[in-house]
């Protein structure tokens, strides 16, 4: 927890940095006003205060600053009203040989030389008349806020707004509920429909919460500015506080006649921005239009594939926004400010650090795309990983296996490793589909190809055409090597296939007594190793096929 001599602390520069900030004069400080290195003839000048109002302004030199000039010629005048016995006709200009004074009766306020007149560049006579007329309205207006009447109308009038602020708050406080009500009622049914569409994602309270989070702070920020009021009104009633008052004022509309200045001459910029965001999006319209048309033939290019529009027309949208961004960085207010540049240099280091694999597997996954290795639905082979493309990223792979497991797989690795796809070219020719089985060297080849050919008939999923075959791939020391391979348009069903194959040829290779010596052979059986054709359907199988029958 922050202790509260640390909370005043802060609070203290905070309100520091909002008057700095916000350009409020408080107080003309002649240090404020110190030339420039190699600007010494700049003037120092500071306002003459009383009751917060400003006079006139006065020059200084080294020996005697403008703030303390300044201030002895504030506490002069108001010891002259504060004397009953002083008239405001006895304040007099009384001219001398280097200054022309200002007197009431035999007291000194201040004297002008020619340098003052300078400022104003009047002469100094014309400078000393209009200060004497000020002076005598200031010690009038002095005297007269500070009678009993003019006491009495103040307190009146900040009782009354005293009283007009509890009103504005209970007012306030009013209107607030009854449009909290008021929507509510309007829009509930509304609230609750959008909820039920979005599948409970968005949550009926969490809308409420943040509805009536933005009123609250509505409501707050217009209290602040009520109490702002009141206070400015306040003070300013009073001649002993209007030198608050002014301040104050000064502290709201300060920043606010700042802004206001600064949104004018920022005006043809963000015209210029805005005409060049709706070009950008026009263009962008245009590019979707164009690419959405080649993806779905309408326009068409030689050599150009369809599904390639969508990872083009990302590329160019990318390229637009980019340029627009690059066109667009000088007229974003304070893009020329050090610490705008700071924040921007800091984030393209973190972007670059953090993002290095994330590029990489977007480059990858792009070269992906246009190398042809595979499209969605395509059965492939990636690494270990044997499965169905069911989403193409610009990150990552999504496959799906037949366990209906999904596989992520990193694009930046599928463009390292070697691809088999299953489907690209059985579109064409059909897809080869191959087991081995060997066989003894006292069955005659023909047999075991005649064998294995009859299997492949039986099998679903095969194409007749082309035709199967067989090959013999080794003579191994007891027994020869046979490969039967086959075709197939079904690469999404190999595995099913597979297994139907694999059970054909067991029961062809049983049908005709011939032994299989796979996995191993040590040695010629007494009997052969097959299932005669009666036992093929031994319990339970015969309960699975009878109701497969049935």
């Amino acid at each position: 927890m922050i202790s509260q001599p640390k909370r005043a602390v802060a609070a203290a520069a905070l309100l520091f940095l909002i008057l700095l900030l916000s350009g409020s004069r408080l107080v003309y400080s002649a240090d404020s006003l110190m030339p420039p290195a190699g600007k010494e003839d700049v003037v120092q000048i500071a306002p003459v205060r009383i009751d917060g109002a400003v006079l006139f302004q006065v020059r200084g030199i080294a020996a005697h600053p403008a703030r303390e000039r300044a201030a002895a010629i504030a506490d002069r005048i108001t010891a002259l009203a504060d004397d009953a016995s002083v008239t405001v006709g006895s304040v007099a200009a009384v001219e001398s040989d280097n200054s022309t004074d200002i007197m009431a009766g035999d007291r000194f306020i201040m004297s002008i030389f020619d340098v003052d007149a300078e400022l104003d560049r009047v002469p100094r006579q014309v400078l000393a008349a209009v200060y004497v007329a000020k002076i005598g309205d200031t010690i009038d207006a002095y005297r007269r806020d500070r009678g009993s009447r003019s006491i009495l109308w103040a307190a009146t009038s900040a009782l009354v707004a005293t009283l007009g602020l509890a009103a504005l708050i209970l007012l306030v406080g009013w209107v607030f509920r009854r449009i909290i009500a008021v929507v509510e009622e309007r829009f509930t049914s509304r609230i609750q429909e959008l909820q039920a569409r979005s599948h409970d994602i968005v949550r009926t309270e969490w809308i409420w919460a943040t509805l009536r989070g933005v009123l609250r702070i509505v409501r707050i920020v217009l209290l602040l500015l009520i109490v702002f009021v009141y206070i400015e009104l306040v003070l300013s009633r009073f001649p002993w506080t209007r030198t608050y008052a002014i301040p104050l004022l000064d502290l709201l509309l300060g920043p606010l006649r700042g802004i206001g200045i600064a949104v004018l001459d920022y005006l043809p910029k963000l015209v210029f921005l805005i005409i060049l965001v709706l070009v950008a999006r026009y263009a962008l319209k245009l590019l979707r239009a164009f690419f959405l048309g080649i993806e779905r033939g309408s326009i068409r290019f030689v050599g150009f594939d369809a599904e390639w529009a969508t990872p083009m027309y990302k590329i160019a949208r990318l390229a637009v926004i980019a340029f627009t961004v690059v066109v667009a960085y000088p007229y974003i207010p304070g893009s020329e400010s050090p610490a705008f540049k700071g924040v921007s240099l800091f984030l393209g280091v973190v972007f670059s650090l953090g993002s290095s694999s994330s590029i990489s597997n977007i480059v990858a996954g792009y070269m992906v795309i246009f190398r042809r290795v595979y499209k969605v639905g395509d059965r492939v082979k990636i690494g270990n990983q044997t499965g169905d493309v069911i989403q193409m990223r610009l990150q990552v792979t999504h496959l799906r296996t037949i366990k209906n497991e999904e596989i992520i797989v990193p694009n930046s690795i599928i463009i390292n490793t070697e691809v088999v796809n299953y489907s690209s070219l059985s579109r064409k020719g059909g897809l080869i589909l191959h087991t081995i089985v060997t066989i003894g060297y006292d069955t005659p080849w023909r047999q075991v190809h005649a064998m294995l050919i009859l299997a492949a008939e039986r099998t679903q999923g095969l194409l007749a055409e082309p035709k199967p075959f067989v090959l013999q791939t080794a003579l191994n020391d007891f027994y020869v090597s046979y490969e039967l391979n086959v075709y197939t348009d079904r690469p999404l069903e190999m595995m099913t296939i597979y297994s139907h194959l694999h059970q054909s040829i067991q029961d062809a290779f049983n049908e005709f007594g011939v032994q299989i010596m796979s996995p191993h052979y040590l040695g010629d059986p007494a009997q052969a190793k097959v299932v005669p054709k009666e036992q093929w359907y031994q319990p339970p199988a015969n309960q699975v096929e009878g109701a497969k029958t049935g």
